[in-house]
């Protein structure tokens, strides 16, 4: 067997002709840069999250770095997040001249570890941006809080955990600002680059909504400096079309993940289930002793794993002037040491997951 992690052409099957007369009526229209759209996927998707505004924008990176312009932070701030994530989600936080502040992770999730905030604080902090790694969401009510208490904004980075309940809440639309990634790997996925950010406040839409488009609402006429970052017309027609089938996807990837977690006896590590913190699982990681060895020989199998993330935030080298060092944050490091991402995508079929977890049981010696 050849297996991936994820099957976009697989996918395409699903929905292919209904995405290519979409994307054909958007080149017939002459309409190409925020039209009907890009207006009609704000809305649905606004809708579908639960939030009063949505601004699509051209990719999860902008939607964190225009969050982070919209609040107002920049030289001087500081502002918390997690060393174990992709590293956009510090990068942003330098690119707008203010300083990441890292606080580990919980062991469990992967997710910020709400009872190490607070130390973390000083009277430079002004937001925390908090990671729902993977699909799992992040423990809000507890960063919530915090950020009321000591007067903090909080950005969800929401980019790997569209459609995740928190509460029967979905992500994104708790804290001031949420951000999303349509990359197309991600859980809704676009035929290129494209992202979102959402928020219950207006006067925060409003920026947004300027800073998207060069710092302008009326056209020619600019009251601020922002950036070119629109969502693609022919992505939103793309993301429309795929957003029908979103929670038919997450549903098959839960279905995938227990049967992982109930056959996979011998992995101590698997992701943990809460009743109130939804997991979607964009990824289904473990964590192994000899986490190389078995990727190598789950490689040879024709399976392929993934890495998420093999070096901490804090150790990268873009970073060494933030002054971190290694053992400062050792739940990240040890999960990086650890992590491997098993094949998750919702197009998987039944023969081809009994073939993993065969193989798995294979390496580990405990075959029946």
């Amino acid at each position: 067997m050849n297996i991936p992690l994820i099957d976009l052409k697989k996918e395409y099957e699903l929905y292919g002709k209904n995405i290519e007369k979409a994307v054909a009526e958007v080149l017939q229209s002459g309409s190409y840069i925020l039209g009907d759209k890009v207006a009609q996927f704000e809305s649905e998707i606004a809708n579908y999250l639960g939030v009063k505004y949505a601004a699509g924008v051209a990719n999860g990176t902008d939607a964190l770095l225009l969050a982070l312009e919209a609040l107002g932070i920049g030289e001087g701030d500081e502002v918390i997040t997690s060393p174990f994530t992709f590293f956009a989600t510090a990068e942003v936080i330098a690119k707008v001249g203010a300083k990441p502040v890292f606080v580990d992770i919980e062991p469990e999730t992967y997710n910020i570890d709400v009872n190490k905030i607070e130390e973390a604080i000083t009277n430079k902090t002004k937001a925390i941006i908090v990671v729902h790694l993977f699909g799992m969401a992040a423990e809000m009510d507890a960063i919530m809080e915090i950020a009321s208490k000591h007067r903090l904004k909080v950005i969800e980075d929401a980019c790997q955990a569209i459609g995740t309940e928190y509460k029967g809440k979905r992500v994104g639309g708790i804290g001031d600002i949420g951000c999303f990634s349509f990359f197309p790997t991600k859980n809704l996925g676009a035929f290129g680059d494209g992202g979102l950010i959402v928020t219950n406040h207006l006067e925060i839409y409003e920026k947004i909504y300027r800073l998207r488009n060069h710092g302008s609402k009326e056209k020619y006429i600019h009251t601020s400096i922002g950036m070119n970052s629109r969502l693609d017309e022919i992505q939103a027609a793309i993301l429309l079309e795929k957003l029908k089938l979103l929670d038919m996807f997450i549903f098959k990837r839960i279905v995938v993940a227990n049967k992982y977690s109930q056959e996979l006896h011998h992995v101590k590590r698997k992701p943990p289930q809460f009743t109130e913190r939804q997991h979607t699982y964009h990824q289904y990681c473990i964590e192994v002793d000899d986490r190389d060895r078995l990727a190598g020989f789950l490689k040879q199998k024709g399976i392929a794993t993934g890495i998420y993330y093999p070096v901490p935030l804090h150790l990268q080298k873009a970073f060494q002037y933030l002054q971190y060092k290694e053992g400062d944050f050792p739940v990240s490091e040890n999960a990086s040491k650890r992590i491997l991402a098993l094949p998750i995508n919702p197009t998987i079929t039944v023969a081809e997951q009994e073939y993993i977890i065969k193989s798995m049981k294979e390496f580990a010696g405990v075959l029946p």
